[in-house]
């Protein structure tokens, strides 16, 4: 599955990412690839609410993950400073995947063969990569081996 989509504003964003959203299920894992500011954080504030988080939705870069409750829980991470699986089992990361929510990492690229591993079959992963094309303009790349 690829899907494309233009996105002129913060708004738009987060209806896109709601709407995505609204295909996950438990268990699934989004990873997102972008430059800072590009809005990851911004689409996890869609894809939480089409989970039906009620929290405020905020960039987990000082606490590495950011745990919300809702119809699926969401378990948000940052992987700026990980640089390795062994930095990933450190921090818990693996054991959050049996815990029944949404797994969203920003700067999953900092582990590249993330995807790799966690698409075991025993989940979905999608791949979302946000490219900024102008001051408020984004391209999103939603990509899995799944289809929607």
């Amino acid at each position: 599955m690829k899907k494309e989509i233009v996105s002129h504003s913060a708004s738009d964003t987060e209806k896109a990412a709601f709407e995505f959203g609204k295909t996950l299920k438990a268990g699934d894992a989004v990873l997102y690839e972008g430059d800072l500011g590009a809005g990851k954080t911004t689409f996890t504030k869609g894809l939480a609410r089409a989970l039906g988080v009620d929290d405020v939705v905020t960039s987990p870069t000082f606490a590495l993950v950011n745990e919300y409750g809702g119809e699926i829980p969401l378990f948000h991470f940052d992987l700026y400073r990980i640089e390795t699986f062994d930095d990933l089992y450190a921090i818990g990361f693996f054991d959050y995947l049996e815990r029944g929510g949404i797994i969203a990492a920003e700067w999953s690229e900092n582990i590249p063969a993330l995807f790799e591993e966690l698409n075991d079959g025993k989940r979905a992963v999608y791949s979302v990569r946000i490219e900024k094309t102008g001051d408020n303009d984004r391209k999103i790349l939603i990509s899995s081996e799944e289809s929607l």
